[in-house]
């Protein structure tokens, strides 16, 4: 089958097996086009919690599945690749955590979304990039608070809220693939293009940007500003979603020092093949145990009421 073939024969499928298919914004351009709905962690979050679909078809990686599942434990959550996993995820282990937490069972720990469903089921409540800032400002301020996974984006959030957190070391390999110099070799060639980074990127790459945002928020930001041409410093898959979005603009991908690719090797395992598979045969199909799913949708669930 081409390319167009395979599309249709997802969409008959979905249609079939009354399925609704999300994709997170770093999805192949395939992926985006068959997709219900497609966003940031935060709007999946939504979508899967009101869903009223049989089945999930989740685009994206392993933790957004997970989440997708403890939102909804009675309806069938599929991954087309198990292996679409999260290097930033793996920095916190729900065994490090624990250790963490029995030293210091006072503190208030936020987690952000890329971490699995063990590791929410310690935490107090799960911040996305996009509410991040409300929600710290939400904890008591009498609490110590541990920001985990991604250090970076817990840097950012404390800069923007004057809270003192301490800092999971955690990063995206991706993101910090983005250098202030790489960033400022673009910028000789795009001078009059604002620069609009994702905050999982290093502070010297933040420091460069006109507006340092999460992905949802990047499409409104490059909507509402009158410049033609932005440069977009996050992972390569957003360019489709705003070129979608905005014909009428141009998005220039930021390259690294290496290359131009900025691809994350574990959302683009999703391909067109595999979503046939999983539809056809409901696998894999994402399970988490119930004790951990009733713990970690706690803090899922007190994200989603503090960001409405």
């Amino acid at each position: 089958m081409d390319v167009r073939e395979k599309k249709e024969t997802v969409l008959k499928l979905k249609k079939e097996k009354r399925a609704i298919i999300l994709a997170h914004n770093y999805q192949l351009p395939e992926i985006q086009e068959v997709a219900d709905y497609i966003g940031d962690s935060l709007g999946l979050s939504f979508k899967a919690r009101d869903t009223t679909a049989e089945r999930i078809v989740f685009c994206g990686v392993h933790f957004m599945a997970e989440t997708a599942k403890i939102l909804n434990p009675n309806r069938k959550v599929i991954l087309p690749d198990l292996e679409a996993g999260c290097s930033l995820s793996d920095t916190c282990s729900y065994e490090e955590l624990l250790e963490y937490k029995m030293k210091n069972p006072e503190v208030f720990i936020v987690a952000y979304v890329n971490t699995s469903a063990a590791v929410k089921s310690l935490s107090d409540c799960i911040c996305t990039s996009a509410n991040a800032i409300k929600i710290i400002e939400k904890v008591p301020l009498d609490k110590k608070i541990l920001f985990v996974p991604d250090q970076n984006l817990g840097e950012w959030v404390q800069s923007k809220t004057g809270r003192q957190m301490d800092l999971w070391p955690g990063e995206c390999y991706v993101h910090v693939e983005f250098t202030h110099q790489s960033l400022l070799h673009l910028k000789k060639n795009y001078p009059s293009a604002p620069i609009v980074a994702h905050p999982e990127c290093e502070r010297a790459v933040r420091m460069l940007a006109d507006e340092v945002c999460s992905t949802e928020q990047m499409i409104r930001y490059c909507r509402n500003h009158p410049a033609k041409t932005f440069i977009i410093v996050t992972e390569v898959g957003m360019t489709t979603r705003l070129k979608k979005e905005i014909p009428e603009k141009d998005f220039i991908p930021a390259s690294t020092p290496r290359c131009a690719c900025s691809q994350c090797k574990f959302m683009k395992k999703i391909t067109l093949d595999k979503v046939i598979s999983s539809l056809e045969r409901d696998y894999p199909e994402i399970d988490v145990p119930v004790e951990i799913r009733k713990k970690a949708f706690i803090p899922i669930q007190q994200m989603l009421e503090w960001s409405e």
